[in-house]
C-alpha cells in the first residue's frame, strides 16, 4: 500500500510483469522441449533482451524529455559508451583464444602493430571495474556537458542540435583506428562473461533476466523521482522555467540531475545490450539511432512512464518483422509512423488512452453531479411536498 502510494500502481505492475518475464522466459527456453508450444527458441532470448535494453534507453530519454522538457538527440552516445565499457571487459576475457593468440592484446591491436596495452584499457580485466566505468563514463560526460550547456541557458532546438553534434563527434572519433577501440569494426568475437560462455543458452537466459530486472529497477527509480517533490520541480522546469527561476529555484541544477541520471541509465542499458548482440562498433553513435529513441518515446507516449517501454517494444518488434518482409521499405514505415503519431496521436499511445479515459471519467462525474443537483432541487421547487 505504501509502495503504491509513493511509486504508483502503474510502475509496480510494470515492474512485477518484468520480474515475472525474467523468470518465465529463461524457464521456457531452458526447461521446455523445442516442440512445446510455450518454448522460447534460443535465437529469440537475446532478441527479447535487446528489446528490453532499448526500452530502458527509451525510459532514460523519457526522464529528461517527457518530465523535464530536454529533447536530447544524443542519448545514443551514452548508450554506446556503456556498451564500449562492457565490450572492453569482454575483449580482455578472450586472452590467448583470439586469432593471433596474444595473451594480453586484443586481435585488432595485434593487427595494428600495438606493442602494449593502452593505459585506458588497464583494469578492464575486472568485471567490477568495468561496471564502474559503465556508470561513470556516460554519467561524467553528461554532467560536464550539462553543466556548461544548462549554465549557459541553452534550451530548445539549440540544445537538441548540440546533443546531436556531441554524438556525431564521438562517432567520428571512435571510427579512427588510432583511438584504440577497434576503429570501424569495433569490438566483437566475445568468449566469456564472468567465466561463462557468452553463446551458451544458460548465459543468454541469465543476460535476459538481468536486463528485465534492470529495466524493472529503472521503472521504479523513475517512478520514485517523478512522483516526488523533485518530480514536481522537473515538471515545473519543463512547463515554466523562467517562473521556476523567479520563485528561487535553480533550473540548471534540476536539469543537470535529470540529465546525468538519464545518461547513467542509458549507459547501463548499453552494457546489457552488448553481450547479447555480440558486437559494439561506432555505428551505435550514429545520430539516426538517437532519433529512433525519440520515435520510440513519442509513439509510446512521453511522461507516461510505461509509454516509452511499450513504444520501444512495439517499434523494434515491428522493425524485426518489416525488415524481414520488406527490408527496402522499413525506413519509410518508421518515418510514416512518426508522422502519423505526431499528427493524430500527439500524446502517444498510452497518453492518448489516458487522456480518453480521463475525459470519460470527467463526463461521468459531470452527469452524476447534474443528477445530484436535479434530485436536490425538486423539494425546493415543490415545498408543499
Amino acid at each position: 500500500m505504501i509502495a503504491a502510494r509513493f511509486l504508483g500502481p502503474r510502475a509496480l505492475w510494470l515492474a512485477a510483469i518484468l520480474a515475472l518475464a525474467a523468470a518465465l522466459v529463461p524457464a521456457s527456453n531452458l526447461l521446455l522441449d523445442a516442440g512445446h508450444p510455450l518454448h522460447v527458441p534460443d535465437h529469440l532470448v537475446p532478441l527479447f533482451g535487446k528489446y528490453l535494453a532499448y526500452a530502458m534507453l527509451a525510459l532514460a530519454l523519457d526522464l529528461v524529455w517527457g518530465y523535464c522538457g530536454i529533447l536530447s538527440l544524443g542519448h545514443g552516445a551514452f548508450f554506446a559508451l556503456g556498451g564500449y565499457a562492457m565490450g572492453m571487459y569482454l575483449m580482455r576475457q578472450i586472452g590467448s583464444r583470439g586469432v593471433y593468440a596474444h595473451p594480453v592484446l586484443p586481435d585488432f591491436m595485434v593487427f595494428l602493430n600495438y606493442t602494449e596495452l593502452p593505459w585506458f584499457w588497464q583494469g578492464f580485466d575486472s568485471f567490477a571495474f568495468a561496471v564502474l566505468v559503465v556508470v561513470l563514463a556516460p554519467g561524467l560526460l553528461a554532467f560536464l556537458f550539462g553543466f556548461f550547456a544548462f549554465r549557459s541557458r541553452v534550451t530548445g532546438v539549440y540544445l537538441s542540435i548540440i546533443t546531436q553534434a556531441l554524438t556525431y563527434a564521438l562517432l567520428l572519433a571512435f571510427f579512427r583506428n588510432d583511438m584504440g577501440f577497434g576503429g570501424n569494426n569495433g569490438l566483437t568475437d566475445f568468449k566469456d562473461i564472468l567465466g561463462f560462455p557468452v553463446q551458451a543458452a544458460t548465459t543468454r537466459a541469465a543476460l535476459f533476466a538481468a536486463t528485465a530486472l534492470a529495466l524493472a529497477a529503472s521503472v521504479l527509480v523513475v517512478a520514485a523521482v517523478t512522483r516526488s517533490k523533485l518530480g514536481l520541480l522537473l515538471v515545473a522546469v519543463r512547463d515554466a522555467e523562467s517562473r521556476t527561476r523567479f520563485l528561487g529555484w535553480r533550473p540548471e541544477y534540476v536539469k543537470l540531475f535529470a540529465f546525468t541520471l538519464s545518461a547513467v541509465m542509458a549507459g547501463i542499458a548499453g552494457a546489457l545490450y552488448v553481450p547479447q548482440v555480440g558486437i559494439i562498433n561506432p555505428g551505435e553513435f550514429a545520430p539516426l539511432n538517437s532519433i529512433e529513441v525519440v520515435v520510440w518515446t513519442a509513439v509510446g507516449g512521453r511522461a507516461t512512464l510505461i509509454g516509452p517501454v511499450i513504444g520501444a517494444l512495439l517499434v523494434n518488434g515491428g522493425k524485426s518483422v518489416f525488415t524481414a518482409a520488406a527490408p527496402d521499405s522499413w525506413l519509410f514505415v518508421l518515418g510514416g509512423l512518426f508522422v502519423f503519431v505526431t499528427l493524430f496521436l500527439p500524446r502517444g499511445i498510452v497518453g492518448t488512452i489516458d487522456h480518453g479515459w480521463d475525459a470519460l471519467r470527467g463526463r461521468r462525474r459531470a452527469k452524476a453531479s447534474e443528477r445530484g443537483v436535479a434530485a436536490g432541487a425538486d423539494p425546493l421547487a415543490n415545498p408543499a411536498e
